[in-house]
């Protein structure tokens, strides 16, 4: 064989298909993922809540543990007390500050007999 030669007998190598386009991004912006979760836990209304996972699964993800990595470094300024754990409790180690909000938002509670609450996840869920 010559050099240059197709080895298809001098015709050009055959086409491998359609071009697939870009291929994803195997490592996506970070920053994108912090700005998704923050523009999700914005849009949940007051009286409502969501749980890490829920967050997640509003940006196609599985990824509950990284929104609550946000909700710690970004939270603050957001209505932190709205992202619960998916037990419906209140983030941990927050719960007095969040059933402060929770009582001036009306957002629905459980009790139990020890006195300690949960949400309500069936009436207080927000779905985006």
């Amino acid at each position: 064989m010559t050099p240059g030669a197709s080895p298809h007998g001098g015709e050009p190598a055959p086409h491998p298909g359609p071009d697939p386009g870009p291929a994803p991004d195997p490592d996506p912006d970070p920053d994108d993922f912090v700005s998704q979760v923050v523009a999700v836990v914005e849009s949940i209304p007051p009286g409502h809540v969501m749980t890490y996972g829920s967050v997640a699964a509003a940006l196609g993800s599985r990824a509950s543990r990284a929104v609550g990595q946000v909700m710690a470094y970004a939270g603050a300024d957001l209505p932190w007390w709205r992202v619960i754990r998916a037990s419906g409790h209140a983030p941990r180690d927050h719960e007095q500050r969040a059933l402060e909000q929770y009582r001036v938002e009306g957002t629905p509670l459980l009790w139990s007999r020890s006195g300690t609450f949960r949400v309500d996840l069936e009436r207080a869920s927000h779905r985006p």
